[in-house]
Order: structure tokens, then C-alpha cells, then sequence
């Protein structure tokens, strides 16, 4: 079996179905040369003869017709299996495992997902900043990230795009003059993070990054906002997060020469050039929900 192709196969199938050479070449589109090679490996790789030709006509021989009433069935079998395993390919079914921060929007939306999709067996890991290590295994990680990716063998897909900015209480500007450039900025108290986005340093965008003075290390953004309102430093926040208190004037926004760089939600998957129809499915899903409730 080692020695015989399965084109072979499938070319001295189409001739004897056809008829002949040139009729089996147009059915499986290809040139009439390679079908006649094909069957000639073939009988070589068999030492027999399964086509006796003449100039005038072609006849399957006993061998020929043998192989053929044994082979057929097997290739049909063959077609049926390909065909059910694409269906499968194709089926949102199976289990679906995901590593993601804790998220109110990822929850609500991954839960109505299920409900659409019953067969899906959903395992959630809750995650801010997953170690590289743990990766493996999971169909989707969603990590944020400020500028540009590392490379790594998982593709990324943008979730969602947050416009942030620096933000200060008044009290603590009572204490420090409102920095006016990033370099002012590295010299005084800032809210930085415990373990997600590299920590330090802050990046902006024009592609400057800076590392800032920091006591008050926390993973979340609700920590971040919390420390900033209480004047325990300068903060990086979403848009989003802080509008209320921006216009209650709780927070106040710092003018600097450039923002700072997005925060970004990132769904992590498998390079593989066939996905799956969960993760798919699941990440338009997904993507179609936020776009609902902006």
C-alpha cells in the first residue's frame, strides 16, 4: 500500500467508469497525459495489466474488473468519512475552553452564546495576565495589551479598542504641578500595574514609552480608578471607565503631548489554517455583542 498513490487509484476508477482515457481526463479535469501515467504506475506498482489497449479500442481486463468491484466500495466509504468529518468541522458543538479577565460584558455574552448553542461544553478560566505556560489547551485566551504585540504563535484578534488617557484627582494636584510632557510625568507618583501589560513602562503614541515613578501597584482597573480618585497618584484609565468623574470633576484629565496608547482586548487562538466553527462562531459572537452595546 506504501508503494501506490491515491490519485492513481482515483484516475484508473475514472477511466473505467468513462470508457476511455480522454473522457475520464475531462470528468476529473486534468490532462488526458497524467491519467494515462497514473494507470500505468498503478500497473506497475501491481505487476498486471488493467486495460489491454490497441490502437482501436480499450478493454478492461480480468484483473481490472477485480480491482475495481473491490475498490469502489472503499473509495465511497473514504468520501462518506471526509464528508462527516467536515460536517464536524463545520458543527458548533464540543468543548469549548477559554481563558479570559473577569469581565461583566465576556460573561453575559459567552453565557447567551451557550444558550444559543446547547452542545457546546464550555470550561472558563478567569485570568487578567495568563502565563505563557498555561496557554496550551485552550481554544481562546483574551488578554489586553497598550501598542504593539510580542511575536508568538497564536493569532490575535481584536475584541475591543478602549481610548484611554491620564487622569489625576484635584487633590493631588494641590500637591504636585500638572505635568505638561511625558518627562514631567516620570517624576511623579503614578497608579501602575501589578502584573498585566509589562507593568512599566507607560507607552504612548507616538511610540515613547517611560517608566514612572510607582508605590501603588494593582491588576485591576477598578483598584487604578479607586487609588487615582483618592489622589494616590496618576492614573492611565479608559475613557469608559472614568467619563462620570471626568465630568463630575472627581478625576481631571492631564493635557499631555501624546495619549496614551489604547488599551486593547485581544483574543488569542490557534494559527491553524482550518478553525474550528466554535471558535469562530464564538468570536463574531462575541465581536457582534460589543458592537450592540456601544
Amino acid at each position: 500500500m506504501e508503494n501506490i498513490e491515491l490519485k492513481w487509484l482515483l484516475s484508473f476508477k475514472g477511466v473505467y467508469e468513462a470508457g476511455s482515457f480522454k473522457l475520464a481526463a475531462e470528468q476529473l479535469q486534468q490532462p488526458t497525459s497524467n491519467i494515462s501515467r497514473h494507470v500505468a504506475l498503478l500497473e506497475q506498482a501491481l505487476n498486471v495489466r488493467l486495460f489491454e489497449r490497441t490502437t482501436r479500442k480499450m478493454a478492461v481486463s480480468t484483473a481490472g474488473e477485480h480491482l475495481y468491484h473491490g475498490l469502489s466500495p472503499l473509495l465511497i466509504a473514504m468520501a462518506d468519512t471526509l464528508q462527516e468529518v467536515q460536517r464536524q468541522g463545520d458543527s458548533i458543538a464540543g468543548h469549548l475552553k477559554i481563558i479570559a479577565p473577569d469581565l461583566p460584558f465576556l460573561a453575559d455574552a459567552t453565557a447567551q452564546f451557550c444558550a444559543l448553542h446547547p452542545r457546546i461544553h464550555l470550561s472558563y478560566d478567569t485570568h487578567l495576565n495568563p502565563a505563557e505556560g498555561i496557554l496550551e489547551g485552550f481554544d481562546i485566551v483574551f488578554k489586553f495589551a497598550r501598542g504593539a504585540l510580542e511575536d508568538s504563535g497564536w493569532v490575535a484578534k481584536e475584541i475591543l479598542r478602549l481610548p484611554s488617557c491620564v487622569v489625576a484627582a484635584p487633590k493631588l494636584l494641590q500637591h504636585y504641578n500638572k505635568p505638561r510632557s511625558l518627562k514631567a510625568l516620570a517624576r511623579v507618583p503614578c497608579i501602575t500595574s501589578l502584573s498585566v501589560l509589562q507593568g512599566m513602562p507607560w507607552r504612548f503614541k507616538n511610540g515613547e514609552c517611560i517608566n514612572v515613578t510607582s508605590a501603588y501597584k494593582v491588576n485591576s482597573g477598578q483598584l487604578a480608578k479607586a487609588a487615582a480618585l483618592n489622589a494616590l497618584g496618576f492614573a492611565i484609565l479608559p475613557l469608559t471607565a472614568c467619563r462620570e468623574e471626568l465630568q463630575s470633576g472627581e478625576l481631571l484629565e492631564i493635557e499631555l503631548p501624546f495619549q496614551p496608547e489604547d488599551l486593547v482586548l485581544y483574543a488569542y487562538y490557534s494559527g491553524k489554517k482550518y478553525q474550528l466553527a466554535k471558535v469562530t462562531e464564538f468570536l463574531d459572537f462575541i465581536k457582534q455583542s460589543i458592537k450592540e452595546q456601544c
